[in-house]
């Protein structure tokens, strides 16, 4: 097609058909070209019914219009609306500036929809039927609008530029050859990225995207059992939050609201493997109900992740793993049977400050999460889990979990070491209760006391020694560094010899204990 003589000053050129001239002339009244019958059936783009040659279009002269079209009308402003449209060829604006607003309605494209460097102001295809779109680096001004499209090849935005929202709700994407539903990698979006009710057959990727507001993915299914990860997102930078959580069937989209009470919803779900590693979340990682099903191989991995709140209530993965490890939360709000079981959790160096259970969550329970992360012993998930019952004040829940590193350490020890240490285990807890170690000076301090009562007054060591006092003689034995005056005037010998020789060190034992206890109450340890 070349361009006619008049088709500057707006006359229609002489070869186009019935359904183009309507289009030509819309375009110039920034008015809705809508080809629709009226019959759901017949109008479904994504449905088997074939439309006519009064229903088509050719590619090559939507890009006329849009790359070199005619003036608009007097008082008018130039666009391209279109309504249930058949579009034959590839419609290729592959580097072209489009300053007209687009905005397609339920059309169907025979051919790929080529986008790519190409500079719009807003795009919106919605409810379209698209065989694959590529619009690599793509600039977008204010919005691109895809919801409830189909695209049977994939969505290829890497690099792509988007001043202001990016619309992906209720569209479904299945991979191109390259096993990728929606390749997207370095991919900016000024504001929201919402892909509410999203159906993803292969990977996504969005390695290195930035999110200037919030990236939503309720009520999303994504589903690729052909390579290792459905959602493929290692540095992904997101200003506010990420939502994995449910939407509400039937309701509007784009509310960013929890579904209300009654509502029918959809989960979250993510068939095969999730990677959010280095990423950077500025409110929260919201998985509320989120469902991941996992072979062994696969994983939650959110390595080095960053955020103020990671809301970890989804449903237990059944298989797979969660890679929690380096990653740095201000806030954990967690469910007990959220996690994983043994040898399937790991998270060495993961940091939180504050811990908010969802519903019940006991310490024992708690300290089968650390355990289940730690295949091997290593103090540090204990340390910092104590650290944090600390911090909101639970100090005896603070002991209670440093006593269960004490015993998981017992456990690798050699034989006469973990001897040992049940020895201290079962008569002052390892000294993290102090009052065990009173308990036992008090029954020791009678035991001996009986013990020399019945043994009978010793020698004297000299002349002025005080009267023969059993009970004092052994507190002073027990006790280290006081001296009530009373071992240093008797000549022991014999068991006598031996009694005050263990007393002497079972006191030095257990005196240093209680210090010990006493010393991390008033230290709030």
């Amino acid at each position: 097609m070349t361009e006619g003589a008049g088709v500057r000053t707006g006359d229609l050129p002489d070869d186009l058909t019935a359904a183009e001239a309507g289009m030509w002339q819309a375009f110039r009244m920034g008015a809705v070209h809508d080809l629709r019958t009226g019959d759901e059936v017949v109008d479904d783009p994504h449905g088997g019914t074939a439309w006519g040659p009064e229903r088509t279009v050719r590619a090559r002269v939507i890009a006329w219009l849009l790359l070199d079209g005619p003036p608009a009308l007097v008082g008018r402003v130039a666009s391209l609306k279109l309504r249930g449209v058949h579009v034959t060829g590839s419609l290729d604006l592959a580097g072209g500036i489009i300053t007209p607003y687009v905005e397609l309605r339920s059309c169907r494209f025979d051919e790929e929809v080529v986008l790519s460097e190409a500079h719009f102001t807003t795009v919106r295809l919605m409810d379209c039927a698209v065989p694959r779109m590529e619009a690599a680096r793509l600039r977008c001004e204010g919005d691109l609008h895809l919801p409830r499209c189909r695209f049977h090849n994939g969505v290829r935005l890497t690099d792509a530029r988007i001043g202001t929202d990016l619309l992906l709700n209720q569209a479904i994407v299945y991979r191109d050859r390259n096993g990728r539903s929606i390749a997207a990698d370095g991919l900016t979006v000024g504001q929201d990225l919402q892909a509410e009710l999203l159906e993803s057959h292969g990977e996504i990727s969005l390695r290195g995207a930035k999110i200037g507001v919030s990236l939503s993915l309720r009520g999303a299914r994504l589903i690729n059992p052909y390579t290792r990860f459905a959602l493929n997102a290692p540095q992904l930078t997101i200003e506010r939050t990420l939502y994995l959580t449910p939407a509400g069937l039937g309701s509007p989209l784009l509310t960013g609201t929890t579904p209300t009470s009654g509502t029918r919803i959809q989960r979250f779900e993510c068939q095969g493997g999730m990677r959010l590693d280095d990423g950077r979340f500025g409110e929260a990682v919201d998985l509320d109900r989120a469902r991941f099903v996992l072979t062994d191989d696969q994983e939650l991995a959110l390595r080095r992740l960053q955020t103020f709140e990671l809301r970890f209530l989804g449903e237990q993965p059944q298989r797979g793993r969660v890679v929690l490890s380096g990653a740095r939360v201000v806030n954990l709000v967690d469910r007990a049977d959220s996690w994983p079981g043994p040898g399937r959790l790991q998270m060495l160096g993961f940091s939180y400050q504050n811990l908010v259970p969802y519903g019940s969550f006991s310490l024992g329970r708690r300290l089968d999460w650390v355990a289940a992360a730690t295949a091997e012993y290593n103090p540090e998930p204990y340390e910092r889990l104590a650290t944090a019952l600390r911090g909101s004040g639970e100090d005896e829940a603070a002991r209670e979990v440093l006593l269960g590193k004490q015993r998981r350490r017992r456990e690798t020890l050699p034989l006469a070491p973990k001897l040992w240490g049940y020895v201290q285990d079962w008569i002052v807890a390892y000294g993290y209760r102090p009052g065990r170690a009173a308990v036992w000076m008090a029954v020791l301090w009678a035991a001996a006391s009986v013990a020399f009562a019945q043994a009978g007054e010793p020698p004297a060591n000299g002349t002025g020694h005080p009267s023969w006092n059993p009970a004092l003689f052994s507190l002073d034995l027990l006790l280290p560094v006081i001296d009530l005056g009373q071992v240093g005037q008797w000549q022991l010998s014999g068991v006598r010899q031996w009694m005050a020789a263990a007393m002497i060190l079972v006191g030095w034992v257990l005196a240093t204990t209680v210090a010990a206890g006493a010393t991390r109450l008033l230290r709030r340890n």
